[in-house]
C-alpha cells in the first residue's frame, strides 16, 4: 500500500471516527434528562415563565424533533459551523480558542515529562536485578491503575498541605505547573516505563549487542548508542494512548487544581448542558487524535517499508 493509499484510507477512517464522535456524544447529552432551555436561560434560579421557555425553545430548534435536530447539526457541522455556546454567548470556536492554550501548555509538559521519564527508567532498570525490576514494576502498576483525581489528591496533600512548598492552585508561576504535570505525567510514564523496558529485556539480548560489549562499549554506551533507538518506534506507536491519557487527565486535573483549559471547560459544557460546546470540544479530541494517528501511520511506514507492502 502507498503512501498516497494509507493517508486516504485514514483520512477516510477520520471521517468515520468525527461522524460516530459526534453522533454518540449529541445522543448521549439529549438522553441524559434535564431541560436545554432552561440550562441556557441559567438553570431553575432564573424562574422563567412557560412563554419564555417556549421562545427559547423555538430559537434555538429545541421545540424540533431530535431527528431534525441532528440533521441539523450535521448540516451545520459540514459547512464549518460549531454555533454558538448556549451559556456563554460566543462561537464555540471562540470558546475553544481562549482556553486551548492552556490545556496545550500543560499537556505538552506532561507529555515530555511522562516520555522522558519512561526511557530514563526503562534504560536503568532493564535486565538488571530482579529485587530492582520487581520495585519498578510494583510502583508502575500502582501508579497506572491509580486513578488521576486520586494521584493529584495526594500530591495535593503531600507536597501542598503536609510540605507546603507547592501552591494548590491559583498561582501564575512556574510552581503552580508542577503538580498538575505530576499528575497528567506520572500514570502515563508508569504504563510507558513497562513497555519500553519489556522491548529493552528483548533488546538487550540479540546477537548485535553482545558484539557491541565484545568490542569494549561501556553498558551505558550499550544501551543509549545501540539499544534506545530500537525501542523509538514502538513508543511513537503508542503516541496515540499518550494523546488519550492526556487528553482524559486535563479533564480532571483542570478541575482539580482550579486551572483553565478545554478540560474544565468541557465539565462546566456538560454540567450545563451547553450541547454545541460539548460537541465541539468532542470533535476537536477526535481531530486531534486522527491527525496523530496518521502522523503514526507514515512514520512507521517509513521507518519499515514492509508496513507499505502489507
Amino acid at each position: 500500500m502507498s503512501i498516497g493509499r494509507i493517508v486516504l484510507h485514514r483520512l477516510l477512517t477520520g471521517l468515520g471516527v468525527l461522524w460516530g464522535a459526534a453522533t454518540l456524544t449529541f445522543i448521549a447529552l439529549n438522553l441524559t434528562g434535564g431541560d436545554i432551555a432552561l440550562a441556557i436561560l441559567g438553570g431553575p434560579d432564573a424562574l422563567p415563565t412557560p412563554e419564555i421557555l417556549a421562545q427559547v425553545r423555538r430559537e434555538y430548534g429545541l421545540d424540533q424533533p431530535l431527528i431534525v435536530q441532528y440533521g441539523e447539526y450535521l448540516a451545520r457541522l459540514a459547512h464549518g459551523d460549531l454555533g454558538d455556546s448556549y451559556r456563554l454567548r460566543i462561537p464555540v470556536t471562540q470558546a475553544i480558542g481562549q482556553q486551548i492554550g492552556a490545556t496545550a501548555q500543560l499537556a505538552g509538559l506532561a507529555g515530555l515529562l511522562a516520555i522522558s521519564l519512561s526511557i530514563a527508567l526503562a534504560l536503568v532498570t532493564a535486565k538488571r536485578a530482579r529485587w530492582i525490576t520487581s520495585l519498578s514494576s510494583g510502583s508502575e502498576l500502582v501508579l497506572s491503575s491509580m486513578p488521576s483525581f486520586v494521584l493529584g489528591i495526594l500530591l495535593l496533600l503531600l507536597f501542598s498541605f503536609q510540605f507546603p512548598i507547592l501552591p494548590p492552585a491559583g498561582a501564575d508561576d512556574w510552581r503552580a505547573m508542577v503538580l498538575p504535570t505530576l499528575t497528567l505525567a506520572l500514570p502515563i510514564a508508569a504504563v510507558l516505563t513497562q513497555v519500553l523496558r519489556q522491548e529493552l529485556d528483548d533488546i538487550l539480548d540479540q546477537p548485535f549487542i553482545t558484539i557491541a560489549r565484545a568490542r569494549g562499549l561501556s553498558e551505558a554506551g550499550v544501551r543509549l548508542r545501540h539499544a534506545l533507538r530500537h525501542v523509538l518506534t514502538p513508543l511513537v506507536t503508542l503516541s496515540g494512548f499518550i494523546f488519550a491519557g492526556l487528553l482524559g487527565g486535563t479533564v480532571i486535573t483542570e478541575t482539580l487544581f482550579s486551572r483553565q483549559g478545554v478540560g474544565r471547560l468541557m465539565i462546566d459544557a456538560a454540567t450545563n448542558k451547553d450541547v454545541p460546546l460539548v460537541l465541539g470540544i468532542t470533535l476537536l479530541a477526535a481531530v486531534v487524535y486522527v491527525f496523530i494517528n496518521l502522523l503514526v501511520d507514515l512514520f512507521n511506514t517509513l521507518a519499515d517499508p514492509r508496513v507499505a507492502r502489507a
